[in-house]
């Protein structure tokens, strides 16, 4: 699939913004599928009385590298925010963004959406090393080497909770 037109190429790569260390919450780099979810779990969660916003969307890898200097990420290399399929969702509390309160409602929300949740990587019995609770993304795990290498990138019909790519 490495040959097809995906948003990555079309819209991620020419962005002024590509290399910068600046944490960015533009919406507008998720991809079409993913920003519609995202949208939809915001106001999901605003008709539970949570209020929800897109803390960060497309990170660049000298961003990454910079919150792994900084000791704010274990992860050197940055994952599938470079790719405009995930999203950090964070609740407001008092006009402010917090990470304190429980993010056990993204999960349920997440994947009514066609998202994976980084709480439980589409694996709820699964023990994970890494837990994100405030991330979602649209893309299996088990595919994110595929995407880092360039050979895969989620059409609109990818479903990332089924294990045959159409």
């Amino acid at each position: 699939m490495s040959n097809m037109s995906n948003f990555y190429q079309d819209v991620i790569s020419i962005d002024p913004r590509f290399t910068s260390v600046d944490r960015i919450n533009d919406p507008m780099l998720l991809e079409p599928v993913t920003q519609s979810a995202v949208r939809n779990i915001i106001a999901s969660a605003a008709q539970q009385g949570i209020n929800l916003i897109v803390f960060e969307t497309y990170r660049s890898q000298n961003r990454q590298a910079a919150l792994f200097a900084q000791g704010a990420t274990t992860l050197q290399t940055v994952g599938v925010h470079h790719y405009g399929l995930a999203a950090d969702l964070v609740c407001l509390v008092s006009g402010e963004p917090s990470w304190r309160p429980s993010y056990a409602f993204l999960g349920p929300l997440a994947e009514a959406n066609g998202l994976v949740w980084g709480g439980n990587w589409a694996e709820p019995n699964v023990l994970h090393s890494f837990v994100d609770m405030d991330h979602v993304q649209r893309i299996a795990v088990d595919m994110q080497p595929q995407l880092f290498a360039g050979t895969f990138y989620p059409d609109n019909g990818y479903n990332p909770f089924s294990p045959t790519l159409a």
